[in-house]
């Protein structure tokens, strides 16, 4: 109970960061729709700024691999937060002003990125440096709070547009800014403590050669895959393939995916230690399999709402599942470890929208088509999951 007094500060500054990165992941998915009619980007486009946004944080977990044990975590998670206030403010002034909204848009989307992907690397190890008697059960509470980060995305962009109009999207930009803006607050004074001392850890050629990693690396892929290519279109795919009202499809799509992914990281945080992790992420992969069918084959629209939500629940476990049984395997991982399953997420969120976005473009703006090609990526998360289960099996019986 000390140690939790005593880096409360902490564990409320990696909460808000992770909230923080939900902001930037989806709030500006539920524009997507306006953007296609405001500023005539075609759904190409906007498969492009989904790329473009995981591509950056793509980039900056690789070269977090190699610098952050160099400049040391504080200053680079409080720089995250910098980033992530002025790409969100950026969204009400550059699409107005550049050449093109559509470059303006790219140019904020970077720029917060930067501020996500530093999160993203950052936060897992800070927490998992803290002195913790169940680090497991931490971890899957603090990924929760992305879970809830994007409910509250959409639960309260949905007030503020029902109640000020969708026109006023700018404004809401600006107040989404101000929660990386008072988490510097937190980062510059709360306790930070290091993962593995100056030395000891594994460096990025080593993690590489170590056959094992590179399961939770391809799972990690599938796992970012199956989780965003749902949760990048699910506002769209609600208003256009299901032919539902916005304010509908963001509380029954997007709101119902997250509400399930929370509920599924805080059972785990909260039983994790008397269940099969394996055999619940193959369960989850084959839930997985069948909600992708279930919203790309459902011609209900509430079959499709309930395929988008379900998904939340089976791809909840795989990235917080993967990274406490990497840590627990591989415990001198370190900051290139974290820095490489998140790579690895990210390379799945690169793929995986611009894959939908772009068949259901191909399909003549049929999303359905695009939703139900994403389909290879929770099979592959299936496949991934059974390899690790018969490799620990190997290992206790070997």
């Amino acid at each position: 109970m000390h140690t939790r007094r005593k880096y409360k500060k902490t564990l409320l500054a990696c909460y808000l960061s992770f909230v923080t990165q939900a902001i930037c992941a989806n709030f500006l998915p539920l524009l997507y729709i306006t953007f296609h009619e405001d500023y005539g980007l075609s759904f190409g486009n906007l498969a492009v700024i989904s790329a473009v946004f995981y591509l950056t944080q793509l980039a900056v977990d690789f070269i977090c691999a190699k610098v952050v044990d160099q400049l040391g975590y504080r200053p680079c998670i409080i720089a995250s937060e910098i980033a992530c206030g002025v790409g969100l403010a950026g969204l009400a002034i550059l699409p107005d002003v550049a050449p093109t909204p559509f470059l303006g848009i790219l140019i904020c989307v970077i720029v917060y990125a930067i501020g996500s992907g530093l999160i993203e690397v950052l936060a897992s190890p800070i927490i998992e440096a803290c002195p913790f008697e169940n680090k497991e059960s931490m971890m899957s509470l603090l990924h929760s709070f992305y879970c809830w980060g994007f409910l509250g995305v959409i639960l309260l962009s949905t007030l503020f547009f029902t109640v000020f109009g969708l026109e006023n999207w700018r404004i809401l930009a600006c107040i989404w800014a101000l929660i990386p803006i008072y988490n510097i607050y937190n980062f510059v004074t709360c306790p930070i403590e290091k993962l593995v001392e100056e030395g000891e850890g594994l460096t990025m050629g080593q993690l590489l050669k170590t056959k094992f990693f590179w399961i939770f690396i391809v799972l990690m892929v599938c796992a970012g895959s199956s989780e965003i290519a749902m949760t990048q279109w699910a506002s769209a795919f609600a208003e256009s393939a299901l032919q539902v009202s916005k304010t509908v499809g963001d509380l029954a799509g997007p709101c119902g995916f997250a509400i399930c992914m929370g509920i599924s990281r805080i059972l785990y945080g909260k039983f994790g230690e008397k269940v099969d992790l394996s055999a619940f992420m193959i369960f989850s992969g084959i839930l997985c399999v069948g909600c992708y069918l279930l919203a790309g084959l459902g011609n209900a629209p509430a079959l499709g709402l309930i395929g988008c939500a379900l998904c939340g629940f089976s791809v909840g476990i795989m990235w917080p599942g993967s990274i406490s049984v990497a840590s627990k395997t591989i415990p001198k991982g370190g900051t290139a470890m974290f820095a490489l399953l998140a790579l690895a997420g990210d390379l799945g969120g690169t793929v995986a929208p611009t894959l939908v976005g772009n068949i259901s473009q191909m399909a003549g703006d049929n999303l359905k088509a695009g939703i139900l090609a994403g389909i290879v990526f929770p099979i592959g998360l299936v496949l991934c999951v059974l390899a690790i289960r018969r490799i620990w099996l190997k290992a206790m019986h070997g």
